[in-house]
């Protein structure tokens, strides 16, 4: 029988941690959205001075003061300086300082994994971004946990006891972080004709598991460990000397330092499986940082994500040669 994905967060569970974290006014509008488009939502978009947005079934929308959506910006609802102010006390639980580092890096996690990427301006530090100041930008981005979208991929992945080395490549909002993270659950947890084994996940931007206070919101296996807000690169190292892991995910890599500390993880029997953003084969091997590792051969699986039967569409998936195909149609 197959299992279909299923969806561990409801609606309400995603809206309890995101709306007690908007200012009332935003809060009243956002839950008077019509149900399908609540249901749906990846992003809430909060400009100062600017419209309310949300994205929402592979399209933005202007959001009006009464909760309908509309094409016209007049219509829109003008977010305030007292908005983007009380959010940003919210979201950093009126203790912006205790954020400094996850400020560094532009966004803050909230609880349930929810990332809420933050734009102002930047304060340097010998050249380094130290902090923010006049944040006035926010991107709500709604993380939901789609337990089975490994499904359809993970009897390519494996063959027997061996998990290849994989790489995902996808644009952007096309489920490689959800992917990532049941793939993750799977060969951690185990499953009929597989037993679990350790896995390693280096997450820089608390995407994957999605820790709150280092703890991970989502369901990434009994056997994972995780590396929260760490660099790839460092992350994979102490990976390897700390904590003996037989698998180690990551999400989009993209800099010579990454290419190298995958290296060091091949050469210590430990597989690993990321991401990249490319549209597809052709496009990686036009990129030159992606183009250098794929000429390498280190994958053994490329797999390739897309939408043409909707968002997560398993597009295409080539073994380690990059010429023969292993689908023979989309899946999703």
């Amino acid at each position: 029988m197959t299992l279909l994905p299923q969806m561990k967060d409801s609606t309400l569970e995603w809206q309890e941690a995101i709306f007690e974290t908007l200012p009332d006014t935003i809060r009243k509008i956002i839950r008077s959205l019509p149900v399908p488009l609540i249901q749906d939502m990846e992003e809430i978009n909060i400009r100062e001075n600017r419209p309310l947005m949300v994205y929402s079934r592979g399209r933005d929308y202007f959001v009006c003061p009464d909760g309908s959506v509309c094409t016209h910006l007049e219509r829109a609802y003008i977010v305030t300086a007292d908005d983007t102010r009380e959010l940003m006390q919210l979201i950093s639980d009126y203790s912006i300082y205790a954020f400094d580092e996850e400020i560094q890096n532009g966004y803050i996690t909230l609880r349930g994994g929810h990332r809420v990427g933050i734009t102002g301006k930047t304060v340097l530090d010998k050249g380094q971004i130290r902090t923010m100041k006049h944040i006035n930008s926010f991107n709500i981005r709604i993380s939901k946990e789609v337990i089975g979208a490994a499904n359809k991929i993970m009897p390519f992945l494996l063959s027997g006891k061996k998990v290849y080395h994989t790489l995902v490549l996808s644009p952007p909002q096309m489920g490689k972080t959800t992917l990532l993270r049941d793939i993750a659950r799977n060969l951690s947890d185990g499953f009929p004709g597989y037993r679990g084994v350790k896995v390693g996940i280096v997450d820089e931007r608390s995407e994957i598991a999605g820790c709150w206070y280092g703890l991970p919101q989502r369901q990434v296996g009994i056997r994972t460990d995780v590396l929260d807000s760490c660099p790839k690169a460092a992350g994979i190292m102490m990976m390897i000397r700390s904590m003996s892991p037989r698998i180690i995910l990551t999400d989009e890599i993209g800099r010579p330092e990454d290419a190298a500390a995958i290296e060091e993880a091949l050469n210590a029997g430990i597989t690993i499986i990321t991401s990249a953003h490319a549209a597809d084969l052709q496009d990686a091997l036009a990129r030159p940082f992606l183009s250098r590792i794929l000429e390498r051969r280190i994958f053994e699986r490329i797999a390739v994500l897309g939408d043409s039967l909707g968002v997560g569409t398993l597009e295409k998936i080539y073994a380690e040669d990059y010429s023969s195909q292993l689908l023979n149609r989309p899946i999703r």
